[in-house]
């Protein structure tokens, strides 16, 4: 198989999967945008409006309807930043924190059992070498 070929087909297959586990989540419809602030926030913690827009190459006019939608949704929540209480730092609402640890293990769970009823014992080792290679290729 030509390299080209087998990247195409990895390619499509992540893909696919990366969709059949969002579906196990069931978090709505959220743009791209929003995501990646829901992820940032997570990962970094607490940020302004203008951090936020920098960190996402956006304009902080931009930031303030994605950071608006989410905080009508119930995901985000901004407190007066204590350093400059002129500044609003958004972090993830509890409640969104608990629905993503949920959306996580439903992925998590859909997988297992899909591996486990479509895929023998021998089957299951394959695939976990492979993912050693795969590992390789984004680790470096």
């Amino acid at each position: 198989m030509r390299t080209s070929v087998l990247a195409q087909d990895l390619r499509a297959l992540m893909g696919k999967l990366k969709r059949r586990l969002r579906d196990q989540a069931h978090v709505g419809d959220l743009t791209p945008s929003q995501v990646s602030v829901l992820l940032r926030l997570e990962k970094d913690g607490p940020a302004t409006a203008s951090s936020l827009a920098r960190a996402e190459g956006m304009r902080p006019q931009s930031m303030a309807p994605v950071l608006g939608a989410l905080e009508a949704a119930g995901r985000v929540s901004g407190a007066p930043d204590p350093a400059d209480g002129r500044q609003t730092l958004f972090s993830l609402t509890d409640a969104f924190r608990k629905s993503i640890k949920e959306g996580r293990a439903a992925r998590q769970d859909w997988l297992t059992r899909t591996l486990q009823a479509r895929l023998s014992p021998q089957e299951q080792d394959e695939v976990a070498r492979a993912v050693e290679l795969l590992k390789r290729l984004v680790d470096g």
